[in-house]
């Protein structure tokens, strides 16, 4: 039977032929490698000073450390970016969106916006009953939390705590269970295994804020800490502690609430999961 042509001693001498060639690109990845680290090294400590002084978050960071990392990797292995697709040409002067769409308002459009803006605010005659980002936010809402802002309004900030691991001398303390509290509970929400996510969108809408500091009244945390999950956390770690927190409303919370919700009116004051 006939050798394949591509039997042992072939390979060894496609191998031989080809050992230059992998000998530059060894050397040539090494050296890249090389530069990048020690360019990026120094560009790296850089950052991190400046971003700890700024206060910077570390997602921010670790997110730019991945790009860089990608970039190198690229150029390690020299690859090229295909040439970029042709799109229909812009309208002259449109500001580009998010999501690299054209908008709506061209940058002559947004800029005479901003000056009608300024026009306004000099005007001592001009007045506005309420923000103009209210409308946008009643849209970003759920309802469970316009029952969670309506508690607040009625009850005041609320009570929360953090459940931790309690070491021999406090050293190595781990969390548990963070954020626990009876908000969903209080605030007859319909869905209480999202109150979470809910706290989190009244955040980032700017509406409550997250104090480390305890409320006033300890025997709200008594009542906190005797809630069955709370029990739970507590037991299936061992040796715990809590750590007593407490949520508020933010100055521009307690405005969009006195704008937005009719917090006292018979109809609101007669949803389920209120105290008689």
């Amino acid at each position: 039977m006939a050798d394949h042509p591509y039997d042992e001693g072939s390979q060894d001498l496609l191998l031989i032929s080809a050992l230059p060639g992998l000998v530059r690109l060894g050397a040539s990845a090494w050296w890249r490698a090389t530069e990048w680290t020690l360019t990026n090294s120094i560009r790296a400590s850089q950052r991190v000073i400046r971003a700890a002084a700024s206060g910077e978050s570390p997602a921010v960071l670790m997110a730019e450390a991945g790009v860089e990392l990608r970039e190198y990797i690229r150029q390690v292995l020299e690859i090229v970016d295909p040439p970029p697709a042709e799109h229909p040409p812009q309208q002259q002067g449109a500001a580009p969106s998010k999501n690299g769409e054209a908008s709506h308002d061209t940058v002559e459009e947004l800029r005479e916006r901003g000056a009608e803006l300024l026009r306004r605010s000099a005007d001592v005659h001009y007045s506005s009953d309420a923000h103009p980002a209210y409308a946008n936010i009643l849209g970003n809402l759920a309802p469970d939390e316009g029952r969670i802002l309506r508690l607040f309004v009625k009850e005041g900030p609320q009570a929360a705590i953090d459940v931790r691991t309690s070491p021999p001398l406090g050293i190595g303390s781990e969390m548990v269970a963070s954020g626990m509290n009876m908000i969903g509970r209080e605030a007859g929400c319909r869905d209480p295994d999202k109150v979470s996510a809910y706290l989190s969108n009244l955040y980032r809408l700017g509406l409550i804020w997250f104090s480390r500091e305890p409320l006033e009244d300890q025997n709200r945390y008594h009542v906190l800490e005797a809630q069955p999950e709370v029990q739970v956390a507590m037991s299936e770690a061992g040796r715990t502690r809590t750590v007593r927190r407490s949520i508020h409303l933010t100055d521009f919370g307690h405005d969009f609430c006195d704008t937005c919700l009719p917090v006292t009116t018979a109809e609101l004051d007669a949803l389920p999961g209120d105290p008689p």
